[in-house]
C-alpha cells in the first residue's frame, strides 16, 4: 500500500475508536420525566465525564417528532429557560441518533409562512424560549434507523457560554398532515 493510503487508513481508523472510546454506555434505567431540569437530567451525576449541567437552566418536554415520510428530517420541540440569574443564550444542539440538528424559525408574513436557520435564540426566567410548529423548532437530518415512537434519545444544549444541558426527549410518530404542516 502506498504511504498516503496507510496514513489514511491508520486516520479513519483511529477516529473510529476515538469515537467508540468517548461512548460511556449509559442508558436510562427508567423513562425520564418529560420536564428535566439541569441538576435532574439523567446521568449527570452518574457519568463523571459527563460535561456539567448549566445551573438554572431547564428543558421542558422534549420531543422528537419523526418525518411522515422515511429519509425527510425529522424535528424536535421543547421550552428551554432560565430559572434564575441572568439571562442565556442557546447556540446549538446535539441529537443522539441525527447526523445534523439545526436551530430554524418559522416566520409568516403576509400570509405567506418561511422558514430559516438561525444561530442563537435567547431565553430567561420571564421569557422562555418555546421551540413549537411554527415558531422556532430543530430540523434533524439524516436519522438513524434506530430512532423509534416511544424510545428515548439524548439531547444536548450548547449555550453561548459554553454550558451544556443534557436530558432525554421522546421519539414520535408524526401524522402525515402534521409532519407537511410542520415542515413547510
Amino acid at each position: 500500500m502506498p504511504p498516503i493510503r496507510s496514513a489514511a487508513v491508520i486516520l479513519v481508523a483511529s477516529a473510529g475508536l476515538l469515537a467508540i472510546a468517548g461512548c460511556s454506555g449509559n442508558t436510562p434505567e427508567a423513562a425520564p420525566s418529560a420536564s428535566a431540569s439541569a441538576s435532574t437530567a439523567p446521568g449527570a451525576a452518574l457519568d463523571p465525564a459527563a460535561p456539567d449541567n448549566a445551573p438554572n437552566v431547564s428543558v421542558i418536554e422534549p420531543v422528537i417528532k419523526l418525518p411522515a415520510v422515511p429519509g425527510n428530517p425529522g424535528v424536535l420541540y421543547f421550552t428551554i429557560q432560565q430559572t434564575a440569574g441572568k439571562a442565556n443564550t442557546l447556540v446549538a444542539v446535539h441529537v443522539d441518533g441525527a447526523g445534523r440538528a439545526e436551530m430554524h424559525e418559522t416566520k409568516t408574513e403576509n400570509g405567506v409562512s418561511s422558514m430559516a436557520p438561525v444561530t442563537s435564540v435567547a431565553f430567561s426566567a420571564d421569557k422562555p424560549a418555546e421551540f413549537k410548529a411554527g415558531s422556532y423548532h430543530v430540523m434533524l437530518f439524516n436519522l438513524a434507523s434506530t430512532m423509534k415512537p416511544g424510545k428515548d434519545v439524548e439531547v444536548t444544549f450548547t449555550l453561548a457560554n459554553g454550558d451544556k444541558v443534557s436530558t432525554f426527549a421522546k421519539v414520535e410518530e408524526v401524522g402525515a398532515m402534521e409532519g407537511m404542516m410542520d415542515h413547510m
